[in-house]
């Protein structure tokens, strides 16, 4: 599934949002063709590179050939946009985030949507903005939309309603139910139009979800706030999280509370040198008081017999209990990283859900070089770990 991902660092607008598509590969005559369904006159777009605090990006600008400040019902615009050409698919998704617009207005000044007369939003640039944007989603092929939590900024803003705090009373209708994040940058961040497309399309927030990176683009705004002001999307193919890969494992227990602690130790080392998966001991008080160790292997289903026998030869037990269960196992690998005291191996275990990873380096190695070199054996573990973090051997991708 193609996905966009939103990295909304300095907000979201309609222009913004526009530009970051086309600089991520949509084609600029495909948006402004369809656009000309539309029947509106009066303005031109303008498109062009540019750069804001030493980033790159696109600029996306509507020209209004005269001063031009309609304003539009929901109404108006809906028959604009049903009495098109343009594809369904463009239509559904203009007419989603106009409604979103709607009713959030409506709410904020007490009118019915369909009533809401679209002061800023209703202009000519406004409406290309939506429409726009729905025209370079289907382009790009877009299947669903991500987005990071939204940074509001603080201060006011000059409307048609007057000055007003931010994020703008609409805005923060539209925003209710979803994350942000505050920012110490005085302004307009996500304007209306912006806050609208992401309340229509996000069908998720975080970070930068699991997937494979085909495109990257930057909008920029049309307003300096001191740092870079564009917004960046991410386009490429969803890379499906799947389950933890699950094992069968059969479970070796017995009690055992006659048998020297030495030769327990023994058993232990020889069971996993025989092929168990883990062993381990657990102190138990058995009848008459007397303490005792449970003793507990782990194996695959064709090294039970073998180990089950191993344990009779081995102790004193008549008996050993044996369950089947299953386990769930992290993706895992194995690398050599070379450290200031040597070379370690670490195992490597990324998690599913992309949210990190977990690296164990070898304990024998790390023993060895720390006695070899007479240094901590924390020293060496500390360096296996950063060195493993370093090396590009620890690629994520061959994980999933």
């Amino acid at each position: 599934m193609k996905i966009l991902y939103l990295d909304c660092f300095s907000g979201i607008s309609g222009d913004m949002m526009l530009g970051a598509l086309i600089d991520a590969g949509v084609p600029p005559a495909a948006v402004q063709s369809q656009l000309d369904l539309l029947g509106l006159e009066g303005y031109s777009l303008k498109i062009y590179q540019d750069k804001t605090h030493g980033f790159q990006g696109t600029r996306f600008l509507v020209e209004m050939e005269q001063y031009h400040h309609s304003h539009r019902t929901w109404e108006d615009i809906r028959r604009i946009i049903e009495g098109s050409g343009l594809h369904p698919q463009v239509k559904r998704c203009a007419l989603d985030i106009f409604e979103k617009l709607a009713r959030a207005e409506g709410k904020v000044h007490w009118v019915e949507p369909r009533h809401v007369h679209f002061h800023e939003v209703g202009a000519i640039d406004s409406i290309v903005d939506i429409v726009g944007t729905s025209i370079a989603l289907r382009e790009a092929g877009v299947e669903k939309v991500y987005c990071s939590p939204l940074p509001t900024g603080y201060g006011t803003v000059q409307t048609h309603h007057g000055v007003l705090p931010v994020p703008a009373p609409a805005t923060a209708e539209l925003l209710k139910g979803f994350p942000i994040r505050p920012v110490e940058v005085e302004g307009e961040l996500v304007t209306p139009t912006g806050a609208a497309i992401v309340a229509a399309l996000a069908g998720g927030f975080g970070p930068l979800p699991a997937m494979k990176i085909a495109q990257i683009g930057y909008g920029l705004g049309a307003n300096d706030y001191g740092i870079p002001n564009f917004l960046r999307v991410f386009i490429g193919e969803e890379i499906e999280r799947q389950p933890a890969p699950e094992q069968e494992i059969s479970i070796l227990q017995t009690n055992i509370d006659d048998l020297n602690p030495e030769i327990l130790a023994y058993v232990t080392e020889k069971l996993l040198a025989s092929g168990a998966l883990d062993v381990w001991l657990t102190p138990v008080i058995m009848k008459k008081g007397r303490p005792g160790n449970l003793l507990t292997a782990l194996c695959l289903p064709e090294k039970e017999e073998e180990l089950m026998q191993l344990i009779f030869a081995e102790t004193s037990t008549l008996g050993v209990r044996r369950r089947r269960e299953k386990r769930f196992c992290l993706p895992r690998k194995h690398i050599s990283v070379e450290t200031e005291f040597g070379t370690v191996r670490v195992k490597v275990a990324t998690c599913r859900d992309d949210s990190g990873w977990q690296m164990s380096p070898e304990y024998e190695d790390c023993r060895r070089l720390a006695l070899e070199k007479n240094v901590p054996l924390k020293n060496v573990y500390m360096c296996a770990i950063k060195a493993a973090q370093l090396n590009n051997q620890l690629n994520l991708g061959n994980f999933l």
